[in-house]
């Protein structure tokens, strides 16, 4: 006998998946690598190496993201309530061993990352998402309310593989974690007077900081060079690394236009002209080569991922749902920002990728881990309403 059932609960279930969240990301993820390819084909081929070096890896980046993106969609989020501590512990742990010596591999003055083979893993961008996770944990286990004990025991949580992080050193991301624990903090009800307090503590830290010298000059110089653009002296913008980079990112967007000079064009991006544009910078690329239209697409569709998961926050069933969510869009839409308004000077320079669209194995699949875990969250409340699973 043939019923009706299977196939309406075949389309409950397609029902229970946010097509809108998936698509974009998918067809940001592409437009990524084709940004990637781009970007590095032209120097890649004066320096004697293939064009597709830097694509083929970031294509391979992204299966193993879709991969771990539909893993997490599968897996009842509410699952990781149980081991959420035992990610946050693995997550320091990774920060620490890669400071040891012959553990971490180190490049230009960083210890961030474990070599795996071809690829590199740079265990700062899955702290971030352990973070998430650690918070959110303790947070929905607070029903009554956060007390001035239990955000001290969240600070030092935070600040442990936040300091980690700083060390190796990675201010950019010490900064997302700082923002991501504010944001998860208001969300889970903590009264605005200790969410002032906690600003102007940071604050403060961060001059106390300054003061004793406990930055870098370059970090100090990077945080600063959006404030000194203005500058007409070619020496001081030459021998000033933060300050070259805005400048020359910023020639290659204005170069752009409204329609960019196409595909693979234009002279910063074929010649070179903005350091690491395939990942700091890839925003110039696509600014130069896609112009204003390219650039507001891109964003668009990054804009629309996270309002997606923003979305799926304000309908969690439970508060770890909604912490988790608000974590993801936190790390997304933060990112997106700041890589953006950096390439642009409006951001300090903080060395951190955009979702999606920047090279890097690390940070793609964070990216995508984020929206695994948001399509987790979107599942169990379809499969509440419509009653399967």
């Amino acid at each position: 006998m043939v019923t009706l059932r299977e196939p309406v609960v075949s389309a409950r279930r397609l029902a229970g998946i946010d097509l809108v969240l998936v698509f974009t990301t998918l067809v940001a993820a592409m437009l990524g690598a084709v940004m990637v390819y781009t970007a590095t084909r032209g120097t890649l081929v004066a320096e004697g190496f293939s064009p597709h070096y830097f694509v083929k890896r970031q294509l391979i980046f992204v299966v193993v993201g879709i991969a771990t993106m539909l893993l997490l969609a599968a897996i009842d989020y509410r699952r990781l309530e149980l081991v959420g501590m035992a990610i946050y512990g693995l997550s320091v742990f990774a920060l620490v061993v890669v400071l040891v010596p012959h553990l971490g591999r180190s490049a230009l003055g960083s210890a961030r990352w474990f070599s795996l083979g071809p690829f590199e893993i740079q265990p700062s961008e899955f702290a971030v998402l352990g973070l998430i996770v650690a918070v959110a944990t303790y947070c929905s286990r607070r029903s009554e309310g956060l007390t001035w004990r239990d955000v001290g025991k969240l600070l030092a949580m935070a600040g442990v593989p936040m300091l980690l992080v700083a060390k190796q050193p990675d201010l950019g991301t010490a900064i997302v974690m700082a923002i991501v624990l504010f944001v998860m903090l208001a969300v889970a009800g903590l009264p605005v007077r200790i969410l002032v307090m906690l600003v102007v503590g940071a604050a403060v830290l961060f001059v106390i900081a300054l003061k004793a010298g406990l930055l870098h000059s370059y970090q100090i110089s990077r945080l600063t060079s959006f404030l000194h653009q203005d500058t007409h002296n070619a020496t001081v913008i030459k021998n000033t690394p933060a300050i070259y980079n805005v400048v020359e990112s910023k020639i290659a967007i204005g170069a752009g236009g409204i329609f960019g000079a196409g595909l693979g064009h234009g002279a910063a991006t074929n010649l070179g002209y903005v350091p690491e544009q395939q990942t700091d910078f890839i925003f110039s690329a696509v600014g130069e080569q896609l112009g204003f239209v390219g650039a507001t697409l891109v964003l668009g569709l990054l804009t629309v991922i996270a309002w997606r998961v923003l979305r799926a926050a304000q309908l969690a069933l439970d508060p770890f749902g909604r912490l988790l969510c608000t974590g993801a869009f936190t790390f997304i839409a933060y990112s997106t920002f700041q890589n953006a308004g950096m390439a642009m000077g409006i951001m300090p320079v903080t060395g951190i990728p955009m979702p999606f669209v920047s090279y890097g194995g690390s940070a793609i699949v964070s990216s995508f881990a984020c929206v695994g875990l948001t399509l987790s969250v979107y599942r169990r409340r379809a499969a509440r309403r419509f009653g399967y699973g």
